[in-house]
């Protein structure tokens, strides 16, 4: 478990050594004393293990640019590759207010040792109106969280939480946003891997899987950006949905939630046994956020 005494912790993501395992993870004070307030101070912070269960605080890992920057309010949610070229790749969101509120775009640094890191210093992937919800539109731009892996075409592929332009409806439009890249710098957005419509505000932290041969989607989405069909007692959580690959197509329509909201953001993780473990950050207890990474337990029980 990783619990900061003076700090919130939330979405994380792992870098995988083969020796040790890298958590990085968005973090905000304390003293901020609202938590609600802590999404617009967010900082990518940095820790080490080699069990997935006792963690050891590095130094940070990123934290917002000064300003104008596409990141000059806050870091937000991303995923780390180790690219062909020896670097350590951590894919990250930037969040800007300009030219909108809370403008979402997707950058990347790089690092030779997993502990020095350099900004692109732009952003990388930006949502195309023609697929994708904008601010420009006048409407809520998710355009986060990616998740990149290197797919069988040879291509690297990034998952995005995106909203679909061609639904007004906040509860239902949410989608599998997609893009591809030869060499992890130059981006190439595609159509959602998903269609909206499927009870769905938003899918948050997506990761694709393959766990015995079956191609699975988690994500996460909480009641307040469920459909009603959707909801339940336990307030949403962390969602699985199958597919066919690893980019798809996923059936949203057979989703099944495999948490309630005590846990978020998960991440299925293989241990050093080859065993799947799932992990999610500790989010709300008696109706009170409580923002700490949570130990892990094995993934099967909860997807069968």
């Amino acid at each position: 478990m990783l619990e900061l005494p003076d700090s919130w912790t939330w979405d994380f993501w792992i870098a995988d050594t083969g020796t040790e395992y890298h958590l990085f993870f968005l973090f905000a004070s304390k003293a901020l004393h609202e938590e609600s307030r802590r999404h617009r101070r967010a900082s990518i912070g940095h820790a080490v293990s080699t069990d997935l269960v006792d963690w050891t605080r590095l130094p940070d890992a990123l934290v917002r640019s000064d300003s104008p920057a596409f990141d000059d309010v806050a870091t937000w949610t991303g995923s780390c590759v180790h690219g062909d070229d020896g670097l350590w790749y951590l894919f990250y969101t930037g969040l800007s207010d300009d030219p909108a509120i809370g403008v979402q775009r997707i950058s990347v640094a790089t690092s030779a040792d997993l502990m020095t890191w350099t900004k692109a210093g732009r952003p990388l992937v930006v949502a195309d109106p023609g697929h994708y919800a904008t601010a420009a539109g006048g409407t809520d731009e998710p355009w986060r969280d990616p998740w990149v892996f290197r797919h069988s075409d040879g291509l690297w592929h990034m998952l995005i939480t995106a909203r679909s332009a061609h639904d007004r409806d906040d509860l239902t439009n949410g989608v599998l946003g997609h893009a591809t890249s030869p060499d992890l710098l130059d981006w190439t957005v595609r159509d959602p891997l998903t269609d909206p419509g499927h009870g769905f505000g938003q899918l948050e932290v997506p990761q694709a899987i393959e766990v015995d041969g079956s191609h699975l989607l988690m994500f996460s989405c909480l009641d307040t950006e469920l459909g009603e069909a959707r909801r339940s007692p336990g307030g949403g959580g962390v969602w699985v949905a199958p597919g066919d690959s690893a980019t798809g197509p996923f059936d949203l329509s057979r989703a099944v939630l495999i948490t309630d909201a005590t846990r978020y953001a998960g991440r299925a993780v293989l241990d050093r046994a080859g065993v799947w473990q799932f992990l999610a950050f500790h989010s709300v207890e008696g109706g009170q956020f409580v923002g700490k990474l949570a130990n892990p337990t094995p993934l099967l029980p909860l997807i069968q």
